[in-house]
């Protein structure tokens, strides 16, 4: 399965938006505050209702969090009306979800579920946050099931899911290939002991997660996630700045992988601020690779418009570009005034 279409309608900072996505890499990039994560929140929360136990509305509202866990709070907040709607459209179908400022808790309307979870019962999604936390994992699903910590659901997710061992006995011939550039990159291998994440360099001694660069920690979780059998052909993964801490002699290697596992299947929406992580997907993009880069800006009405295309290079409203054309500019002129 793959995510095709979205839909929104006065959801957060959406009056309307209407979106079609790339079966291989989505890259999404725009200013703080134009809903960069929030698409992909609503994205990952269609893919985890394909489990029956999973409710949309429910998942939107967990990954949101808004006050209260009222659904009613992710209205916008302008002149668009009291009445939002989320469509998503895949391969395999449609989902879709209406809720009002007066909605109870997640009591929205949801309709083309049943047969959701039926045509994609099979599908496994990863949500990674822009927050790393497999160095606070240790008893962590217990403190937030406790209400003891605040988070949204995708740390949790992610913590649950990187402790999981799906895929036993010898590593994949397809896995093995981006296991061990990950290694040559973080200079070891993930281990996990008593719910607790370690790096094993080699034949040193393990390291606890949280003495190991954050940096290292997001490869590292990138491996287990490989290792465990999360990213396969079929799968859909989320990954919000995975720039964010990262030594950027790295970023090539990334960039790499994940061009290898949309090759492999795997179609992967990514949040960026980072003009080295996005222009790398467009020089080291090859045929085979399907590459869609989406531009999202505030306009002076308070809403927010959509530029798509297939080169970094040719969007129309680029933030990242204008940031370096800016810092440019000020050290030209720096340089001229000495």
């Amino acid at each position: 399965m793959s995510i095709e279409k979205l839909k929104l309608s006065n959801f957060t900072v959406f009056s309307k938006l209407d979106i079609d996505f790339s079966e291989g890499i989505n890259i999404l990039i725009g200013e703080n505050g134009t809903g960069k994560t929030h698409i992909m929140k609503v994205l990952y929360s269609a893919c985890q209702a394909s489990r029956k136990e999973v409710s949309f509305s429910q998942k939107i509202v967990k990954v949101f969090r808004p006050d209260g866990l009222n659904i009613s709070r992710l209205v916008s907040r302008g002149k668009g009306g009291d009445t939002a709607s989320i469509d998503v459209l895949s391969s395999n179908g449609a989902i879709k979800t209406k809720f009002t400022t007066k909605t109870k808790k997640w009591d929205a309307d949801t309709t083309g579920e049943a047969r959701w979870e039926n045509t994609n019962a099979e599908l496994i999604s990863t949500f990674i946050p822009a927050k790393e936390i497999l160095s606070n994992a240790y008893q962590f699903e217990a403190a937030y099931l406790k209400g003891v910590i605040d988070f949204d659901e995708t740390y949790l997710d992610i913590v649950t899911t990187a402790k999981i061992d799906i895929n036993r006995g010898p590593d994949k011939a397809n896995n093995k290939k981006y296991l061990e550039k990950l290694k040559e990159t973080m200079l070891g291998t993930v281990t996990i002991s008593d719910e607790k994440f370690y790096l094993k360099p080699g034949t040193q001694a393990k390291i606890e997660f949280h003495l190991v660069a954050e940096g290292l920690r997001k490869l590292a979780l990138l491996w287990q996630l490989i290792k465990n059998g999360t990213l396969e052909k079929g799968t859909v993964l989320f990954w919000d700045e995975p720039e964010a801490n990262l030594n950027p002699k790295a970023i090539p290697s990334i960039v790499e992988i994940l061009l290898d596992l949309q090759r492999d299947g795997v179609q992967i929406f990514i949040s960026t601020h980072d003009y080295v992580l996005a222009k790398y997907f467009e020089i080291r993009a090859q045929e085979t690779n399907k590459v869609q880069y989406y531009s999202l800006t505030k306009t002076d009405a308070g809403n927010v418009d959509i530029n798509t295309c297939k080169n970094f290079r040719d969007l129309k409203s680029n933030p990242i570009i204008s940031a370096y054309d800016t810092l440019l500019e000020e050290v030209l002129n720096k340089n001229m005034g000495d």
